[in-house]
C-alpha cells in the first residue's frame, strides 16, 4: 500500500481468527470488509452478489493517499431513520461537570479512531462510539485498540458505565443507546432493524446522547460513506451539545461528515489531527 496504493476489499468468514487478521490488513489500509459464511458459499455468493458489488464501488471512492479504511457493507433494505428504534424528543439532563462524547464513522474509521484514541491521556471525557462493522470484527478492533492506548477501549455490553478514561464501541449486529441511572452514564445494546441502513447506527447513538446528555455531550463524526450521523448530529446541535465534523482534506470518504456540515448541523470542522484537542477540551 505504501508504494502501490490500491482499493482492497475483504472477504472474511466470521471467526475470530479471521477478525484478527482483518484488522491487520484494514490496519495496513485496506478499504472495507465483506463477511461471508463458513458453508453454503455458493450460496452466499449468489444472494450476496449486490452487497459485494456495493463493496467495491464504495472502494473506488476512497482517498487512498490517506491509507484508511473501514467497512461499509450495504443492504438491499428500505433505508429507516433513528425513529425505528427510539422516538424524537424528550429532555436532557441538566448541565453537570461529568461530559460525554460520542463519535460516529464509517469507511476510513477504523485508522482514524486509532490515530485519535492513541493521541489521548488517561484523563479524559468518557467516550461513546459507532464504526460500521460487522459482528465479531468490533471485539477485535476494540481490543487491539486497547492494546494501543492508555485509555481503555473495549466492545459494549448492556449497563456497562461511560466513564472518564474508557471508550465503549458499539458491538457489530447491534444498535448502542446512552441511558443515565441517577448521576451516571450507561449504555444499552439494542437488536433492532437497520437505520440509514446500518445496525449500529451512528443517528441512533447520537439521538440518544441529544436525548439523555444534551448541553453535557459533544458530538463528533468523521470519514464515512452516506449519511448516517448527520440528522443524530443536528439532534444533538439542537439539544445544545457541541459538535464537530472532520474536514475534506483528512477523510478518506467525505460523505458523512460533508452530509452533517450541509444540514447545519457541525458547529466546527476540523482537520482529523485536532480531534483528540476536540475531545480533552469537550
Amino acid at each position: 500500500m505504501s508504494e502501490r496504493p490500491t482499493p482492497v476489499v475483504i472477504c472474511s468468514t466470521l471467526t475470530d481468527a479471521g477478525a484478527e487478521t482483518t484488522m491487520q490488513a484494514l490496519s495496513a489500509g485496506a478499504v472495507s470488509i465483506v463477511t461471508k459464511p463458513k458453508v453454503n458459499l455458493k450460496k452466499f455468493m449468489e444472494d450476496s452478489s449486490s452487497d459485494i458489488a456495493g463493496a467495491v464501488k464504495d472502494a473506488s471512492h476512497a482517498n487512498l493517499r490517506r491509507l484508511m479504511a473501514a467497512p461499509q457493507p450495504l443492504a438491499p433494505t428500505p433505508k429507516l431513520t433513528a425513529d425505528a428504534i427510539l422516538p424524537v424528543g424528550g429532555a436532557a439532563m441538566a448541565q453537570t461537570t461529568e461530559r460525554i462524547v460520542a463519535i460516529g464513522t464509517s469507511t476510513g474509521g477504523t485508522q482514524a479512531l486509532e490515530l485519535v484514541l492513541t493521541a489521548l491521556p488517561r484523563v479524559c471525557p468518557g467516550m461513546v462510539i459507532v464504526q460500521h462493522m460487522p459482528e465479531k470484527f468490533t471485539a477485535a478492533f476494540a481490543a487491539r485498540l486497547n492494546s494501543l492506548c492508555e485509555i481503555e477501549v473495549k466492545e459494549a455490553q448492556n449497563n456497562d458505565r461511560v466513564m472518564p478514561g474508557r471508550a465503549l464501541i458499539a458491538p457489530g449486529g447491534k444498535h448502542m443507546v446512552l441511558k443515565r441511572s441517577g448521576a451516571q452514564y450507561l449504555v444499552e445494546v439494542l437488536d433492532g432493524p437497520l437505520v440509514n441502513r446500518h445496525r449500529p447506527s451512528v443517528d441512533v447513538l447520537f439521538r440518544s446522547v441529544a436525548k439523555v446528555a444534551g448541553k453535557n455531550a459533544t458530538g463528533i463524526i468523521m470519514t464515512g460513506m452516506g449519511d448516517d450521523g448527520a440528522a443524530g448530529l443536528l439532534e444533538m446541535r439542537n439539544a445544545h451539545a457541541r459538535t464537530v465534523a472532520q474536514d475534506e482534506a483528512t477523510c478518506v470518504v467525505f460523505g458523512m461528515p460533508k452530509e452533517a456540515i450541509k444540514r447545519g448541523a457541525a458547529e466546527k470542522i476540523v482537520p482529523l489531527q485536532a480531534m483528540p484537542g476536540e475531545i480533552v477540551n469537550s
